[in-house]
């Protein structure tokens, strides 16, 4: 079930859709292009309780993307030739695909999709991920309220024996971890899988692409190979050295396992709270071009800011092409952002 705020902004998406304001402003509000940002690419499994629902969507919804792009003319680009426009805008707008973490099914769904278009696609890499020994503790979580009927958080005892039950207290539980430093939130999390006796330790290697995969995948022409830090942290809740230290290991290992030198970074997480100032400076000292989950479109203006360049979530709860066509359109961002261009305060 879709949490709150989903429900709000799919509700004024679909206010906005119902107007056709979306067409009367899109000559304003499109910019050059839209980057897209994607984690699981899956056929949908039915389950019940599915928190997490909005990291994934199915092949055939990425192909009911690439078609609409088709069909407004827009090119899919790589990273490279998005960042490149925007100091030398194309006759035609544009489109890029991101996919962070590396997980296993994008090679084996999403980039048959994505070949079919002859669709560039760039994939940010937690390198903890790629030994299998990350921390995907999202999952961890959801593990735990999945496999309980009640659950013991912050003092509070909460049921969980419906599917009802596990969506609120998902919803009071996550947000409260959120606003913790990310160490302690990891160890409340490990302490909610050890009470319900489950172990997400092997996640990683299940679900992610190994190095010996990634190899085969990084010849790919149409695949860029991206940053995504070694464990996953939101860099801004971090010290300064460790945030560095992440992002400058990812930069060796990768090179040193992939013989390549990333020139992209995904922030993980990558909202406000995650990807801020500061790692935009330690992104451009590193001679990175950095994105975040700030919601909005590509402008011009965006060339003397590309440490911090905003991506569009194309997630499991707006699985219509509707949602796409609101989206490219940039009015929802336009007004969220308060027809600000720019967004990196």
């Amino acid at each position: 079930m879709a949490d709150a705020r989903t429900n709000r902004f799919r509700t004024a998406l679909d206010l906005i859709g119902a107007s056709g304001l979306h067409h009367v402003f899109s000559a304003l509000t499109r910019g050059a292009g839209i980057v897209f940002t994607l984690h699981h690419v899956r056929p949908w499994d039915g389950r019940a309780f599915a928190p997490n629902r909005l990291l994934e969507i199915t092949p055939d919804f990425l192909e009911t993307v690439l078609t609409y792009l088709a069909e407004i003319r827009y090119e899919v680009v790589s990273l490279d030739e998005a960042v490149a426009r925007l100091a030398h805008p194309g006759e035609r707008r544009f489109a890029s695909f991101t996919f962070d973490d590396g997980y296993r099914d994008v090679r084996d769904h999403a980039l048959p999709v994505l070949r079919r278009f002859n669709a560039p696609a760039a994939l940010f890499i937690t390198t903890s991920f790629a030994d299998g020994t990350g921390d995907l503790w999202w999952l961890t979580l959801e593990s735990a309220i999945a496999k309980s009927s009640s659950v013991r958080f912050g003092g509070e005892e909460m049921d969980t024996s419906t599917v009802a039950a596990k969506d609120a207290a998902w919803e009071k539980i996550y947000w409260k971890l959120r606003a913790m430093s990310e160490m302690r939130m990891r160890e409340e999390i490990a302490g909610l899988a050890e009470r319900a006796g489950t172990d997400a330790s092997d996640a990683a290697k299940h679900l992610c692409m190994s190095w010996d995969e990634l190899r085969t995948v990084a010849q790919d022409p149409l695949v860029t190979i991206g940053n995504h830090t070694v464990h996953h942290y939101m860099l801004a809740k971090h010290p300064e050295s460790v945030m560095r230290e992440e992002i400058a290991e990812t930069q060796t290992r990768i090179a040193s396992e992939l013989s390549i030198t990333p020139r992209h970074i995904a922030y993980p997480v990558g909202d406000p709270t995650s990807a801020g100032a500061r790692e935009f400076r330690a992104a451009k000292d590193m001679g990175l071009c950095g994105w975040t989950t700030r919601l909005g479109l590509l402008f011009p203006e965006h060339k003397d800011h590309t440490s911090a360049l905003p991506r569009v979530s194309l997630n499991g709860y707006y699985q219509e092409k509707k949602y796409a066509e609101l989206f490219v359109s940039g009015l929802p961002f336009a007004i969220n952002n308060r027809f600000r261009r720019v967004n990196v305060d």
